[in-house]
């Protein structure tokens, strides 16, 4: 089993969610006491979110390039950024280590592909609704049709990811909230939903909506896990 490095801690409510799925998964595949080897740098997340607030992408992707490479010293076979908006700086990382980088849009691409969908609704960040570095991966590379809220509705999501999932807090309102914009997706032909911010599991599952759901942080888990059993 290859050793599996995980860059987390943005936010660390889904860093866990990342360590627990992993190892779930490894155990239900292998039995008994089996786990999985991980190396794990956890970032300092103020720091990260001031410079995506300033636009300072190339500091970012200084700061994740060195936990990369701290990964990589540690023994890593396979890397993975467990935020989908820092996939913005996705390249700057592969290039500062020798190992593979798992990218987690391919991850939820090919789980699309594998549902026979061609339209998906995206939820995230600001930056990831907002900008083109996510959607045109899934465009450009897989033939996905990607749909995103209107501004205001961008503006409530970026809203509860930042001041509510990444410190911990579930409101009702804030589920409420979500669905609503699910379901305005939906009716804008989405066939399924990203949740394309790690975070957002945690407040949204496919209990709540009849709307297919395709959880990225689970997704790119899991296919970590494939990785490392190949």
């Amino acid at each position: 089993m290859k050793t599996i490095g995980l860059l987390g801690g943005m936010s660390w409510e889904s860093t866990q969610l990342y360590y627990r799925i992993i190892n779930e998964a490894v155990r239900t595949r292998l039995g008994g006491l089996h786990s999985a080897p991980i190396a794990m740098v956890s970032v300092e997340f103020a720091e990260i979110e001031a410079y995506q607030d300033a636009g300072e992408w190339g500091r970012a992707a200084e700061a994740l390039a060195g936990a990369a490479r701290r990964i990589e010293r540690a023994g890593a076979e396979v890397l993975l950024i467990c935020s989908n908006t820092m996939h913005k700086v996705a390249e700057d990382v592969q290039r500062a280590v020798r190992i593979p980088l798992l990218h987690i849009a391919d991850a939820v691409a090919e789980a699309i592909a594998g549902a026979g969908m061609k339209t998906v609704g995206l939820l995230g960040t600001r930056f990831t609704m907002d900008e083109t570095f996510y959607s045109d991966r899934l465009r450009l590379r897989h033939g996905l049709r990607v749909l995103v809220p209107p501004p205001p509705d961008r503006r409530v999501v970026d809203r509860v990811i930042f001041e509510e999932l990444c410190r911990g807090v579930v409101e009702e309102e804030s589920r409420a909230a979500f669905l609503r914009v699910i379901d305005a997706l939906a009716d804008r032909g989405a066939e399924g939903l990203i949740l394309g911010c790690t975070e957002i599991g945690i407040l949204v599952s496919q209990e709540n909506t009849r709307i297919r759901l395709f959880d990225t942080t689970a997704l790119h888990a899991e296919a970590a896990v494939a990785f490392a059993l190949a």
